[in-house]
């Protein structure tokens, strides 16, 4: 019996293998898309979608709380089941939606769907397991898109119920009174935000430095590091997680701190968010030979040292991001059945980390332009100067934007943190891909009020001809120079 042949197989069916297969619609190949679990994968299920949206409710319960004395109510009571059920509404949305458009598509006779487990047998067959059954097809191209889960430490007792991973959140079946979070980067501080939030949860947050989101600027860093205690969360910093075991259902973990002096704390749970791996096992025969390093599979603008074999989101040792994962899968398909408008590029994507407030950002920021020994200008305007935050009553934040130091000045890249940090550096973003300069955004007619026209006057400051000028409203208003990681004052 002959094997069914197809243009492209796309192995995962998450965010990157997902907008692979729909952009290989496009070009009219016949595909075959395979997923073992659970379509949208981690993206939807258990990654960003479920967790920002955790994040947006335990955003307005915060929120709520901080009003009670404005409109003269009590605090109600937080139900987790409500909560849980929100959070598993919005993933059935989500996922339902991509489901059903996919099944439509199958009528097309250019898409096929398979739940199953996928493994290449060679360069162009794949071996198809669905239950008790094998199939095999051949594919004339293959792109491996199946994404990662949680790192997990061998010496930690992590059992999904009590010592979790992101994975084992959904699992809970009510807020916890005590959690400690093992790990100070994004995702660590997003989770410690989401639960000292909800204000069920005293949060302990493991940092073995002198500050979390190490490869944040200070001033960003200020912010949230402050907000996260005002709400109550123990940050151990210069701290060293030395032993973690679960005693009658808690979990005691013990601490070395740097100057050698050592802590034990018990907690109701524990969190452990120290990053993720790449989903590589049985995926490949060993006879196929792709080369994969320690961060993950090798390659060369998404193609695998196997011609037709390419490698797409959290299978790579790239940004590992949705956008980003999708933003792969459509350019892999690109550069098999067309031609690239333009290279992948990754150093102007936009991020977003959802703590509180929210921090936005593109391109480089001031901590990673000194050490690439940049000489550049940058403006910093506070929340409390922009009319939209004012109306808000919520002025904590800021907009920074760093550009070159020279009369071009072309943006090298912003950060916003504060409230709709994100719908703020869109504009700038695109200036940046564009290597264009500052002048665009001073003539723009900006919405009034709008937190876009802080990033207006930013740009007005640097050109010198500012609303509000920095020296009548120091410490609110900055505008410097940095040549050879020493500052001064921008004078016009």
């Amino acid at each position: 019996m002959s094997m069914e042949r197809f243009d492209l197989v796309v192995i995962g069916a998450g965010p990157s293998g997902y907008a692979a297969a729909m952009r290989a619609i496009d070009f009219k190949k016949k595909t075959l898309l395979i997923e073992k679990a659970k379509v949208g994968g981690a993206g939807v299920t258990n990654g960003a979608l479920s967790s920002k949206t955790w994040w947006e409710l335990s955003r307005e319960a915060s929120a709520f709380r901080k009003n009670l004395k404005r409109y003269n109510i009590k605090a109600p009571h937080i139900n987790y089941k409500e909560i849980q059920s929100e959070v598993r509404k919005a993933v059935h949305e989500r996922k339902s939606m991509l489901e059903e458009h996919m099944e439509t598509l199958k009528n097309s006779d250019l898409l096929q769907f398979k739940v199953g487990t996928a493994k290449l047998i060679s360069q162009n067959e794949i071996e198809i397991e669905v239950g008790a059954q094998t199939t095999k097809v051949w594919a004339e191209n293959v792109i491996l898109a199946t994404g990662s889960r949680p790192r997990y430490l061998p010496e930690l007792p992590i059992d999904e119920k009590i010592v979790m991973t992101s994975d084992g959140i959904e699992n809970m079946e009510d807020f916890p009174e005590s959690m400690v979070i093992v790990g100070a980067g994004v995702i660590g501080c997003e989770f410690a935000t989401i639960f000292s939030g909800f204000g069920r949860t005293k949060v302990h947050l493991i940092d073995k430095g002198d500050r979390i989101l190490p490869f944040e600027d200070d001033d960003v860093v200020r912010i949230i590091e402050r907000n996260m205690e005002n709400n109550d969360v123990l940050i151990h910093r210069n701290s060293r997680l030395i032993g973690m075991k679960i005693v009658n259902d808690r979990v005691e973990y013990e601490l070395e701190y740097n100057d050698g002096s050592r802590a034990t704390f018990n907690v109701e749970k524990a969190l452990v968010s120290v990053g993720r791996i790449a989903n590589l096992e049985d995926l490949w025969e060993d006879k196929v030979g792709i080369n994969v390093t320690k961060r993950g599979i090798d390659n060369d603008d998404t193609q695998t040292n196997i011609k037709n074999i390419y490698a797409v989101g959290d299978l790579t040792a790239d940004i590992s991001l949705v956008n980003v994962g999708e933003l792969e899968g459509r350019y892999a398909v690109e550069r098999i059945f067309g031609k690239p408008l333009r290279q992948l590029v990754y150093e102007n994507i936009s991020t977003i980390m959802f703590l509180s407030p929210e921090v936005a950002g593109v391109g480089i920021n001031e901590t990673r332009a000194r050490e690439q020994k940049i000489d550049y200008k940058v403006v910093t305007l506070e929340y409390s100067t922009i009319p939209r935050a004012i109306a808000k009553r919520n002025t904590q934040g800021f907009i920074k934007l760093l550009v070159t130091n020279d009369d071009e000045m072309k943006i090298l890249g912003m950060k916003v943190v504060g409230n709709n940090a994100s719908s703020a550096i869109q504009a700038v973003a695109v200036l940046i891909s564009m290597d264009k300069g500052i002048e665009e955004l001073a003539e723009c007619v900006h919405p009034h009020p709008s937190i876009t026209e802080g990033i207006q006057e930013c740009v007005r400051m640097l050109m010198g001809k500012s609303l509000f000028k920095p020296a009548a409203l120091r410490g609110r208003i900055s505008c410097k120079r940095c040549v050879n990681g020493v500052y001064d004052d921008i004078i016009f």
